[in-house]
């Protein structure tokens, strides 16, 4: 079985070509090769190649740049997924696609469902929802997961960064009133691949879910969570203890790109389907700093 993934490089991308390893032949071209800002290139990859999967982890993934660039990201975001799907189609493969939290507007009270209704507020949202309208039209096969707050000890991330600030810095303040769940570039590629398999036994429904790690929190105690335990592992800081990271509100950190102020995703549609307890993002969480602790001490 031909497996194509695109986007290789990314937190995702890095992790699936070590869980898709075991389920076929895994094609995993450059970005030079398999431009989605080219859709002539990327229908010759698709022609070249002829997957009967197709993992797509690329995307134009720069929320604040999009909000000036938005026909980039809509080249990125829903055309290039409208030619993975329309091959999908044509040949009757998997496609499997990667979407965002983004797509809703925030604003709701508890989290959300697969079958809320999306409002998005920013460019990038409203390209990664174009994209998930354009592989639904087609009606090929594929599973889409929306996640939030992807991490990994891979690339630049939230863990990362909070890392080097509190090494360079005395005092942080970070956003206090956005919550949603920190997620796990493994956690999600692990996934994948068991809802590949489960396509294999016809055995998944094909359609949206909900891909996070269990549990939510701010950013701002996400911060803080990284923080306590980096001083637990050891790492030297500038930063002299959590009281120095002062929560602030979102409209004092005023960005290009509206974000959600409610990223929570329901996964229980997910867990369902593939008789999963998904882990507490801690979990995760705690591994990755370790990791990178020990990289850096």
């Amino acid at each position: 079985m031909k497996i194509l993934l695109l986007g290789k490089n990314g937190q995702v991308g890095h992790q699936l070509q070590r869980t898709l390893l075991p389920l076929g032949e895994v094609i995993a071209p450059s970005r030079q090769e398999a431009n989605l800002a080219d859709l002539a290139s990327l229908q010759r990859v698709l022609n070249t190649y002829a997957p009967e999967i197709i993992v797509n982890a690329a995307a134009y993934t720069a929320v604040d740049k999009a909000e000036s660039d938005e026909a980039t990201a809509h080249t990125v975001n829903a055309e290039a997924v409208k030619v993975l799907a329309e091959y999908a189609k044509k040949t009757n493969a998997l496609l499997v696609h990667y979407s965002t939290d983004y797509v809703y507007d925030g604003e709701k009270a508890g989290v959300y469902t697969e079958t809320d209704a999306t409002n998005p507020q920013s460019a990038y949202g409203r390209t990664k929802l174009a994209g998930e309208q354009a592989i639904l039209d087609t009606g090929c096969q594929a599973l889409i997961f929306r996640t939030s707050w992807v991490f990994s000890a891979h690339s630049i991330n939230f863990i990362k960064t909070i890392m080097r600030l509190a090494v360079e810095r005395d005092n942080l303040s970070i956003v206090a009133d956005q919550i949603g769940a920190p997620t796990s570039a493994e956690l999600i590629a692990d996934v994948t691949a068991l809802a590949i398999a489960a396509h294999k036994k016809s055995a998944i429904a094909y359609g949206v879910y909900h891909l996070t790690c269990a549990g939510e929190v701010s950013w701002h105690g996400y911060a803080t969570h990284i923080v306590t335990k980096l001083m637990e592992n050891g790492m030297a800081l500038k930063l002299p203890g959590t009281q120095q990271i002062r929560p602030i509100q979102t409209e004092e950190y005023p960005l290009p790109a509206k974000r959600p102020k409610n990223s929570r995703l329901d996964i229980s549609k997910l867990s369902k389907a593939l008789g999963l307890e998904i882990p507490h993002w801690t979990t995760y969480a705690d591994r990755t700093i370790a990791q990178l602790t020990k990289t850096e001490i």
